[in-house]
């Protein structure tokens, strides 16, 4: 199992570099040429959605991105470390429109799943995850 590890400061600039990475380790890893727009896309939406937690909660960790190859599938799992609490704040304090927040939340978890079959998303006061699957197609063996 081979796999690639990727950290980032959550500025929107690096996101392009994270595509690029995928897409270069998924070619690799065997992923179809047909689904690797759909992997580049998929990440990038992971990636900007992560980057706009970090920036929206004024964290400085770097967003995490793992990239693994198996022996019949390729997996990318994009984490933050942003809390993913309930959007309704204490009683007293001030919630900046959280309607908009989770929609566009939302929006961009729609369009990953629309891209990726195998999405799985989890969250919680420590950050979240988005782990994305691929089959991948063995390497064709040379005859002699």
């Amino acid at each position: 199992m081979a796999t690639v590890e990727l950290r980032f400061s959550a500025l929107p600039e690096h996101v392009r570099t994270a595509r690029l990475v995928a897409a270069a380790v998924a070619r690799r890893a065997g992923v179809d040429e047909a689904v690797l727009d759909e992997v580049r896309l998929a990440v990038g939406e992971a990636c900007s959605r992560a980057v706009g937690l970090h920036q929206n909660g004024a964290i400085t960790a770097p967003i995490h991105v793992v990239l693994t190859e198996e022996e019949k599938q390729f997996s990318i799992e994009v984490g933050d470390e942003a809390p993913h609490a309930p959007r309704e704040g204490p009683v007293g304090d001030v919630v900046e429109d959280p309607d908009i927040e989770a929609e566009e939340d939302e929006m961009g978890l729609a369009v990953i799943s629309g891209l990726v079959d195998d999405v799985e998303v989890t969250a919680g006061q420590s950050g979240g995850r988005i782990r994305m699957t691929w089959p991948t197609t063995p390497p064709a063996v040379a005859s002699a």
